[in-house]
Parts: C-alpha cells; structure tokens; sequence
C-alpha cells in the first residue's frame, strides 16, 4: 500500500542541520517533513566533543570569519537552551617547546573579543602550582590560561529541534530512507522505505556524510566539489579529576585534544583527526586511535591511563568541503550551501560540512537562499531567541531549577536531579507529573530510569530501541549491566504498540 503526502519542504538527514533547517522552516509556517535513515542523531551529531565553541585551533589556520561566527552562537545556543548547554572553563597549560606563549596569549586575546562575547568569563593566566587544575597534573607545569567556552549533550540538541519542529506541524520519519529523488514540473516526488512517497516543493539534502550520495539519487553532479571524510574518535575513562574544569591540551605533531569532566563519574577525551574510508554502516575508534588518546593524556595528568581503563569509545565522521589541506585537522570546518539553478526546476539546496556550533545560523542561511525560489516563505529569522523544548528558563538559572525539582519530587537525589534538568529542563514536570512517590513512576529500570520517563523517549522523542534510550536521549549506558539494558530492551518490545 502507498501513501502519498504533500508538502512544501522535504529535509533528508535528521543530524543537526537538518534538524536546525526543519524547525526554522516549520517556524515560519512551511509543512516539512524529515526523512532519516537511522535513529535521529545517529551519526556524526551524537559523536562530537560536545563542545559549542569558537574554535581556538581554527585561528592558526586563518578561519577568522568561522571562528567569529561560532563564538557569536555560543550565548545565542545557550540562551535558548540553558537545560543542555552551559558554561565551561577551559584550561590551557603552557608547555615549553610547543607553541609559545605569545601565541597562545594573542590567540587567547582575539578569542575573547571577536565574538561579542558579554556573559562568558575572560581568559585568564593561572599559577597551575597553586591552583586546582593543576593538582592532577604532572609535575613540571606552572603557567595555564583559563578561557570559556560551553559545553552542550549534543544528540539532545538535535532532537530538540526536531521535537520543536514536530511541535510547529513538521513530520518526523526516523528510519526512512529516502530511495529516489524525480524532479518534476512542480516540485520534486520523493520515493522511501515502507512504500512511502512524497510530493515537495523544494528539497534540502543535509545528509551529511552522505551528501554524495543523495545527489547521486538525483542524478545531481557536484559540481566538482569534493568531500573529505575525516573521523574523529573519542575515549570514556573512569573519573581523572575532581573539579569542574576542562583542559585544552597540546601534542608535539601540533594537534590537540580535550579532556572533560563527563556524566559525573567519567572523562572525556578526544579527538582525533584521521581520513575515513571505511564503509558509513560501522565508525568506530581503532586501536592506533584509542592508544594515541591515551599517551596523548599520560604527557599530561598524573594518574596514567591504558586502553583497558576505557569503558566506552565512540567516533563519528565529519563530512568536510575539501579545501586541498595536507593534514585532515587542517581541513576547513566551515560550511557551504548550494542551491540549484533556478533553471534547473524545482529547488534543491545541499549542505556541505558545518560544524555543530554553527547549525542554527547555518539554517537560517539556508532558508534566506530558499525564500529566493519559494513564493510566500518569510524572509524573517526567528531561532536566535525562541527558546527549545525545556528551555524556558534564565539562562544561569539551572541551578535553581534543580532546587524547584528536587522540592517537588523530595524522592529524587541530587545526582537524578541534576541529569533530568540537564536531559529535559522544564519539561521535567511534564515526564514525573504528580509523582510522590519513586512507585508513583512506575517501573524503575534502574539508576533512576523510570517508566515515565521511557513513556516520554518513546511517544515525545522517537525512541524505539534500547539503545536509543541508553546512548542517544540519555548516556545511562554507561551505568546500565547487560542485565538491564535486555530488561529495557524487552520491555519497550512489549510496550511499541502504546507508543505509536
């Protein structure tokens, strides 16, 4: 059996610019829908650093107009979503031999004042001997700079938006693949799985990784532009340090990484830059991958770390415009939009690389170019203030919404507390309602999932796996036994019904 639908604007991808291009486009009063081969946020956007930053390394290869436009997001993002995004610090230790100080302190000095930044912390020069960042650091290391960025659960952000999409009319298909794209005379018809077809004015084509290929079902060249797959891994240790800050480290090849206070218990460490070309179905970190992450941390912290301290690796592919670098983390991290000839017909815009911090702008651009060809599209951007689902909140105020939880809901700890607010901010009391009780919830799956809570994953947030529960809409799989993730797993087998 076929169904048809219409629509004004189909979007193929559901990582984040897809997602950011879907609920724009749904603000502004277009019928959208969303196919997405996989879970939402299966790929590249649930595997960042999870990091809404500027971009600090992107200064040494001149990327000044990237850099300024990402640290201009930073409070945008965190304005409209305080629940997932929040400040960081940041420390920079100065190590003798590698970039000197001068540069780091000039690098330091643009990064603070490019970006309009007004509520984020200045840089600052730090003693490590003295002060706390330094204490789980190796002996040896006395000057560090202290500088903000934010911090942000990045398969969150995208199903926010399309949750927010969803919320302004826009159909979300998870685990539909687009199979064939026909350009015709009013728009395009658009062939996927289950037998589905659909009938667009205009087409955007955010695949990411697989942007190539969808051009390919349009039987679109590219024009002879080029994708540079490079795939960024990243380790999960138990717990490094016992503060809040983040570090920025360097590596004598000139690379850099990251270590982050992670989900509590953990540290996150990443990432690395090598060419992807393996197959899109199976990314993972290597062993040559995972070893470099934890040398790379061994020159620094104290407490030495080995491939079989790592309790979870993950690695995601970023699909770069390749701008000819020698170095895969050379590669530009900026984005380019192509819409095609008006000549051509009916519209079809694809987005070539972008980077997370960026997607939001990055879409607003998208619909500007799109309101060229579609009679009666808004020309007026509106995402730089909306708040996401759960955000209507002061942007400092998380915090305080943890207290207003807690008192609410006395039977939650703090650790429960704290990750709720930061999965679904105010929509807290939407999932728990009138609960009194741990019992009031339901079924308890274990380290504070309830069955309200999975009710909410699965008829609010398209979940429909365990491991959609465990890895994409909350990182519990780092606390769930096999035991329970296969409790989980039967349960929402016997329970998809009620969901649908």
């Amino acid at each position: 059996m076929r169904h048809e639908t219409d629509c004004d604007l189909l979007v193929i991808g559901g990582g984040i610019n897809g997602a950011g291009i879907a609920r724009d486009a749904a603000g502004r009063g277009l019928r959208v829908v969303v196919l997405e081969a996989g879970d939402i946020a299966r790929g590249t956007s649930s595997a960042s650093t999870k990091l809404i930053h500027g971009g600090l390394r992107y200064l040494e290869h001149h990327e000044f107009g990237l850099v300024r436009e990402s640290l201009a997001e930073r409070e945008r993002l965190w304005s409209i979503a305080p629940h997932i995004v929040w400040p960081m610090r940041f420390v920079l230790p100065y190590q003798k031999g590698l970039r000197p100080r001068w540069l780091l302190r000039l690098g330091l000095f643009l990064y603070d004042h490019i970006g309009g930044r007004k509520r984020l912390s200045a840089t600052r020069t730090l003693d490590l001997r003295k002060h706390v960042a330094g204490k789980p650091l190796k002996p040896g290391f006395r000057t560090g700079f202290a500088y903000s960025d934010c911090w942000v659960d990045d398969a969150r952000m995208v199903l926010l938006n399309l949750r927010d999409a969803a919320d302004r009319g826009a159909r979300i298909l998870p685990r539909t693949a687009a199979t064939g794209l026909i350009r015709m005379k009013t728009g395009w018809r658009v062939s996927a799985t289950g037998g589905q077809t659909f009938h667009a004015r205009a087409v955007v084509n955010a695949a990411g990784p697989a942007v190539l290929d969808v051009l390919g079902l349009a039987k679109v060249t590219s024009d002879g532009l080029r994708m540079r797959l490079v795939r960024g891994s990243h380790i999960v240790v138990p717990r490094l340090f016992d503060h809040d800050f983040s570090y920025f480290f360097q590596l004598p090849d000139g690379r850099i990484f990251f270590a982050i206070p992670y989900e509590r218990d953990f540290t996150l460490i990443g990432t690395t830059d090598v060419d992807h070309t393996g197959p899109l179905s199976d990314i993972r970190a290597d062993s040559d991958e995972i070893a470099y992450l934890c040398e790379g941390a061994n020159r620094y912290f104290a407490l030495q770390i080995k491939p079989s301290d790592v309790v979870w690796s993950f690695a995601g592919v970023r699909p770069l415009v390749d701008d000819g670098s020698g170095r895969p983390e050379a590669a530009t991290r900026g984005y380019r939009l192509d819409l095609s000839p008006e000549a051509d017909g009916a519209p079809l815009l694809s987005v070539f690389g972008g980077k997370l911090t960026t997607y939001r702008h990055l879409a607003d651009s998208a619909l500007a170019l799109l309101a060229q060809r579609l009679l009666g599209l808004s020309t007026t951007g509106w995402t730089d203030s909306a708040p996401l689902p759960g955000g209507d909140f002061p942007m400092e105020g998380a915090n305080a919404l943890m207290t207003q939880v807690r008192d609410r809901y006395p039977f939650l700890t703090e650790a429960w507390s704290e990750r709720l607010v930061r999965c679904y901010g105010m929509t807290c009391f939407d999932i728990l309602k009138d609960a009194r009780t741990l019992n009031d919830c339901g079924r308890h799956f274990g380290h504070g999932l309830t069955q309200y809570e999975v009710d909410h994953l699965m008829t609010r947030e398209w979940a429909s796996t365990a491991d959609d529960i465990l890895w994409r809409r909350t990182k519990l799989g780092l606390l769930f036994t096999s035991v329970e993730t296969e409790a989980l797993a039967v349960w929402i087998a016997d329970n998809k019904g009620d969901a649908a």
